[in-house]
């Protein structure tokens, strides 16, 4: 992309910025609140990009003028301070045009969202399940670091501890745009606790990472929904066995079936269970772009295809190995408490260089 066409784009950009300012403080866009939010949003995406345009556009300013002086003038000390920041701006140029650049491909518009995480054990039987019990636990202590919220929805205990099945929404500041790289099969070598003979077993845990549909997502028509009411199982005492606060809702279209029992409320599990509606009827169009781009870009596990192997957990090497991007490191413990944002960084690092090359070609 020349200089040109850069400025050209970047002036476009901050026309379009300001036009979207003038909307939404218009009362009649405030009156209507989805195509208000949605002008917000467009408004934020759109701010990072602004203001490097200003940086980008003050420092070519900046150059022309030093080269200007240098053409000119006679002065030799004046001469001397253009040449400093002519070789100053051309370092600095090449990575600014980069970063820009970056920011110029639209983001995955879910990037910002909550996520709805789904943890699954998968061969391996209770030691699968503990497996799972040990990736949540790595997700919890990460989502912590993070400062995000983390609420169980739904779960069923392994026999021998960990979980068959967890699901849980986590809330925050772009967790989708963070967490979507989990997405994918994770598999475990070690000696199980149940094991006598002291023999590694490999087992595996699927990792289903799905940003959360907020309201003016998708239009859900509430007839469309069956609401079932029962009572709740597992720990809790008596109160949990004896009130019908779980919630089951049956999406009667589409066949979908989502459930709540994790708060004593009915009307807090309703809630729950609304969003995960919600956001499992939004992911079946979402699925559609995510197979499209997961066929081109290996950081990404297309949600048709959770059978991929994207990571490898050896404890006896206490090595940790990512598939996609052939990242290995040998603190297993610690990445495990939840120190993983290392490899996460690197996986966005070789996403971002996947779509700077698709943007050239």
């Amino acid at each position: 992309m020349s200089e040109n066409s850069l400025l050209s784009k970047l002036s476009g950009l901050r026309e379009k910025y300001e036009s979207i300012s003038a909307q939404i403080s218009d009362p009649a866009v405030m009156a209507d609140m989805k195509k208000y939010v949605s002008l917000n949003k467009e408004y934020k995406e759109l701010e990072p990009i602004v203001e490097a345009g200003d940086r980008y556009s003050k420092l070519m300013n900046d150059y022309e003028s030093a080269k200007e002086i240098l053409s000119t003038e006679k002065d030799e000390e004046l001469r001397e301070m253009a040449k400093e920041e002519i070789a100053s701006i051309d370092e600095i140029l090449p990575r600014m045009e980069e970063e820009i650049k970056l920011l110029l491909i639209p983001a995955d518009p879910q990037d910002s969202k909550n996520a709805i995480l789904e943890i699954r054990a998968g061969a391996g039987g209770d030691e699968a399940s503990i497996f799972a019990g040990d990736l949540f636990r790595m997700y919890s202590k990460y989502a912590e670091t993070k400062g995000w919220k983390l609420e169980i929805t739904s779960k069923s205990e392994g026999s021998s501890g960990g979980f068959k099945e967890l699901i849980c929404t986590i809330s925050g500041n772009g967790v989708y745009g963070v967490l979507k790289y989990e997405s994918g099969v994770h598999r475990v070598q070690r000696v199980p606790q149940t094991e006598t003979q002291g023999r590694v077993h490999t087992s595996a845990a699927s990792v289903a990472v799905l940003p959360e549909a907020d309201e003016f997502d998708i239009e859900l028509n509430i007839n469309d929904v069956r609401k079932d009411t029962f009572c709740s199982s597992g720990p809790g005492g008596q109160s949990v066995n004896t009130t019908y606060s779980a919630i089951r809702l049956t999406h009667i279209p589409t066949g979908i079936v989502v459930q709540c029992q994790d708060e004593k409320s009915q009307l807090k599990n309703y809630d729950k269970a609304l969003i995960e509606l919600r956001t499992r009827l939004y992911n079946l169009e979402y699925e559609k772009y995510l197979n499209e781009i997961s066929a081109k870009r290996k950081t990404m596990v297309s949600t048709g295809d959770r059978s991929a192997k994207i990571r490898t957990y050896n404890y006896p090497q206490s090595r940790v190995t990512d598939h996609r991007i052939n990242y290995t490191m040998y603190n297993l413990p610690v990445f495990m408490d939840g120190a993983i944002q290392e490899v996460i960084d690197l996986l966005q690092i070789a996403e971002n260089a996947e779509r700077l090359k698709a943007s050239g070609e």
